[in-house]
Formats: C-alpha cells, sequence, structure tokens
C-alpha cells in the first residue's frame, strides 16, 4: 500500500478554501452577522431583563448554544456543498480518476470544512466580546469539543453531499432537523429548567449532549456529564465514518 498522497490532499483542501475565501461574504461574514442579532436581541435586549442561570447571566449563558447553532449548520453545509458541487458540475469524474484514495478524498474535502466552520465559530467568540462578558472555565476542553464537534458534522454534511442530487435536498436535513432540534435542544435555556417529562423527552435529542458538553467547557457544570456528551459525539463520528466507507466502497451515490 502506497503512503497518503499528501499533495492530492493539500489541492482538494486548497481548492476548497480558496473557493471559501472568493466568497468570504456569504462563507464567513453572513454567518456572523446573524449569530450577532441573535445576540443584540437575547443577550443584550431579553437577557438584560432576565436573572442567571446557574450563576451565569442570560448573554452569557446563550454564547455555547448560539455557537453551536451556527457551527452545525456551518459545518453541514460547508461540507455538503463542496463535495455536490463536483457532481453537479460533472467534475466529480476527475476527482474519481485522480490517483487519490477516498480517504486522501475526505481529508481534503472535510479538512477544509472543519477549518471554515472553526474560523465562523472563533469570529462568532470574538464578535460575543462586543455585546456580553463572557469566560471559558476550561479553554483547552472548549477547543477540542468544538474541533470533534466540527468535525463530526462535517462528516455528517459530506454523507448528505454525497446522497442529495439536488440543492432542494442539501438544506432538506439542515433546515428540517439540524436547526429545530438545536432549538429544542437547550441553546437558550436549561433543560433543567423543563417538567421532568420533558427533561426526559429532551435527553433524546442529541443535540442536548452537544449543547450541554460546550457549556460545562464555558461554565464548568452542564446538564448532562461531559464524559457522556464525548462519548455521544464519538458515537457519531464513527458512525459517519462508517458510512463514507461504505459508500465510497460500494460507489453508491457518488457519480453525478
Amino acid at each position: 500500500m502506497n503512503g497518503l498522497n499528501l499533495h492530492g490532499v493539500r489541492a482538494i483542501y486548497r481548492f476548497e478554501m480558496n473557493r471559501a475565501f472568493r466568497t468570504w461574504m456569504q462563507s464567513l461574514i453572513a454567518p456572523v452577522l446573524s449569530t450577532a442579532l441573535y445576540f443584540i436581541v437575547f443577550g443584550s435586549a431579553i437577557g438584560s431583563r432576565m436573572g442567571d442561570i446557574g450563576g451565569v447571566g442570560y448573554g452569557a449563558y446563550i454564547i455555547p448554544g448560539l455557537l453551536m447553532l451556527s457551527l452545525l449548520s456551518e459545518s453541514i453545509s460547508n461540507a455538503s456543498f463542496g463535495i455536490y458541487m463536483p457532481k453537479w458540475s460533472g467534475t466529480i469524474y476527475e476527482l474519481l480518476s485522480a490517483p487519490v484514495s477516498w480517504v486522501e478524498v475526505l481529508l481534503g474535502y472535510v479538512g477544509a470544512a472543519v477549518s471554515k466552520s472553526l474560523m465562523v465559530g472563533t469570529l462568532i467568540l470574538v464578535t460575543a466580546r462586543f455585546f456580553v462578558p463572557y469566560e471559558v472555565a476550561h479553554p483547552f476542553w472548549m477547543v477540542g469539543f468544538l474541533v470533534l464537534t466540527a468535525t463530526t458534522f462535517c462528516l455528517f454534511g459530506f454523507i448528505i453531499g454525497l446522497w442529495a442530487d439536488s440543492f432542494q435536498k442539501l438544506q432538506i436535513i439542515p433546515l428540517l432537523v439540524i436547526t429545530p432540534l438545536t432549538f429544542l435542544g437547550g441553546a437558550f435555556y436549561s433543560i433543567s429548567m423543563l417538567p421532568p417529562l420533558w427533561q426526559n423527552v429532551s435527553l433524546f435529542n442529541p443535540v442536548v449532549y452537544l449543547i450541554s458538553g460546550l457549556r460545562w467547557a464555558f461554565y464548568g457544570h452542564a446538564d448532562v456529564q461531559i464524559g457522556m456528551s464525548v462519548g455521544m459525539t464519538f458515537a457519531f463520528m464513527v458512525a459517519c465514518l462508517a458510512v463514507v466507507w461504505w459508500v465510497f466502497k460500494t460507489g453508491h451515490r457518488i457519480r453525478k
């Protein structure tokens, strides 16, 4: 078996990153501005009239939820659009005939998508400073959890891009599944504030574990144990890797 084709990985990665910088208004600035509106409405306007949650001001409390909302949507969007465009334009055949393995294709596309998502996340964290003061209790865990989450959902977005055969299908799962689950996953509240029945129902929402884990990294407390949050994220990432491996081994849904 030959070694990893780093030239191929770098070529795919650079192409995807250059595409993002060519459309920097849509790729980087637009999601940051959208999140800033949430900070203005919920953090400054509404948050100033609400009490603390777990000893944390409401404006600061929602930062992990808003960060996760943007990270999930951007990760899925970046990765799905990146692999769908070659299918749509027909250049996927050039990729399939190139001397690159499925691992190298995955590293190039998903690596670029993760980079773009983390850039957006960093900009959101910087922007949040202009609206609410906050501190990060566990910065190492915060960075690690952001990287893990971005990688996992970029893999998920990559699968969506392989599955989709139209631009409409690229938006179905992010709009109808991920966004509602994020809003119902404790982005703007603690699930401990819900009645006992709905607290138990919320535990079936996988996004609860993501937001809870990130909130623990920020403030040292969460709705579920940090180990469970990391374990659930790892399990989903492994499942996504297995699906991608199967798709490339069978050739299913790759071609236009």
